[in-house]
Parts: structure tokens; sequence; C-alpha cells
């Protein structure tokens, strides 16, 4: 289903009973709704699952950016508003959970809690280059130059090894996504710096961390988690990037249990 607003065209779906409390699922940079294809069977049990394409991914549209958390929060809300839904449980991952940070700062009371995942808070002034590398090699050579080097980020060897078919999976989401909105979100990563802003958070929150995550490892998890009163946190191990991939049982039992909390 598509849904026109904030000036772009976002694709999204809802699964689950339609009376059910709703749960909205953000993705990753350089994937679509369908990363969460693992967690659907247990949430959509209890919930109705609203998942989008984030702007500049899969079929919503992308437009040149850089980006902002501002507009990409501002997005959801305007979903939300345009399907009538007034708060949802909100869970993110990497960029997913920067976008959640965003939303439980600055739009708080459409929230009834936010599972962050795999993500920070801020991206360290000595890591800011590493955007630009990316940035300029995928505009100069596409996102054939970012699959390889992104698998090895998101998940840990033994499972690349021993999941070939998912590992195409996701390979074939980098290298389908729009350029400009790996470069329009890259951007937007690049400047992030909100740590000091989550001291306002009251909201319920959920942090978790890939034990193994190379990018965004716990360190910076905790940081969130520390800067929001009565956050709580969790590591799973054996998991890199994507998480609720790697490690799917553990992450959906850990998500779905803060859930029930919030219902």
């Amino acid at each position: 289903m598509r849904a026109s607003v904030n000036g772009i065209e976002i694709e999204y779906r809802l699964d689950g009973p339609a009376s059910a409390p709703v749960v909205m699922l953000s993705q990753s940079l350089a994937t679509t709704m369908e990363m969460w294809k693992p967690q659907l069977p247990a949430l959509t049990k209890d919930y109705r699952v609203l998942s989008y394409d984030m702007r500049g991914h899969g079929r919503t549209s992308a437009p040149a950016g850089p980006y902002s958390f501002a507009t990409l929060a501002g997005d959801v809300v305007a979903l939300l508003d345009h399907l009538k839904i007034e708060r949802v449980a909100f869970v993110g991952l990497s960029i997913g959970g920067m976008i959640g940070q965003q939303l439980a700062i600055h739009h708080a009371g459409r929230l009834r809690c936010a599972a962050l995942c795999c993500t920070t808070s801020a991206i360290p002034v000595t890591v800011r280059p590493v955007w630009d590398e990316r940035i300029a090699a995928v505009e100069g050579g596409g996102m054939a130059t970012q699959v390889a080097t992104t698998l090895e980020r998101w998940f840990t060897a033994p499972y690349r090894a021993a999941h070939p078919d998912v590992i195409e999976w996701i390979g074939g989401m980098i290298a389908n996504t729009p350029v400009a909105g790996f470069v329009g979100c890259g951007r937007a990563i690049q400047g992030l710096n909100i740590t000091a802003e989550l001291a306002t958070i009251k909201l319920p929150i959920l942090v978790l961390a890939g034990e193994k995550d190379p990018g965004l490892p716990p360190a910076m998890s905790a940081v969130i988690h520390g800067a929001i009163a009565g956050s709580e946190y969790a590591v799973i191990p054996d998991a890199a990037h994507l998480a609720n991939v790697e490690q799917a049982d553990a992450f959906t039992r850990l998500v779905t249990a803060f859930l029930a909390r919030y219902r």
C-alpha cells in the first residue's frame, strides 16, 4: 500500500488483527521493510504491525538529499496521521533506532514505548570521514561497492558461512537500495549528535545491542541506556549488526516481552 504524505510516496503494509495495538517497525539503512520478516509471525499474533520503507528505500520515493532526522521522523508522523493511528509502539534498528530516538524526543505523544536496537545517539567526529568515503564510493560506482563490506559488518563470519541464503537475501536489498536514498540517509547519520537530548525522554525504552556489532558496538547502546532514566538494556550474544536476523529468536523474545508490558 502507498500513502502520499510529507511530499513523498511511502510504501507500507499492515499485518495482524485490525483491532490490536499497533507496533511500527523501522528498518536499517540499505534494507527494506522485508528485513523484519523473522519477527512478523510472533508480532502479528498480538499486534497490528505497521511496516514501512523509509524515505529513499524500497518502494518509497527517493528524492535527492541530504535528509535530516527531523524529516525522517516527520515521515513517520505523517504516515500515522494518514492512517489515523494515534500512538504506536516503535521498534527501530540502526537508523530506525535513530528515528525512534528523534520521535521519543520530539513526538513523544505518538509513542507508547520504543525499542532502540543496534543503534547510537551520536557519530564520533573521527568516524564521519568514513561516511564521506562510503558516499563517494556509492556516487561513483553505485551500491555494488557496498555489498560485501556491509555484509561483513552486519553478520558474524560463522553466520555468513552457515547461511548463504540469508546473505544473498540481505545482499540483494543492499544492492537494490537507491543511490539517492543511501546518500540522503547517510548524510543524516553522519551528523547525528543527540546524546544530550536523551534525558528528556520519559517513555518506556528498551535498548538492545548486538554483542559483536563492529560498527555500532554495545558501548554506544550503553550510552543511550545510561542517558534515559528507567530504560531497559540487553546485549544479544553472538549477533553483529542485524541482530533481528542473525539471532532472530533471542531478538524476538526480548522485544515481545518488552512490548507486552506496554500494550
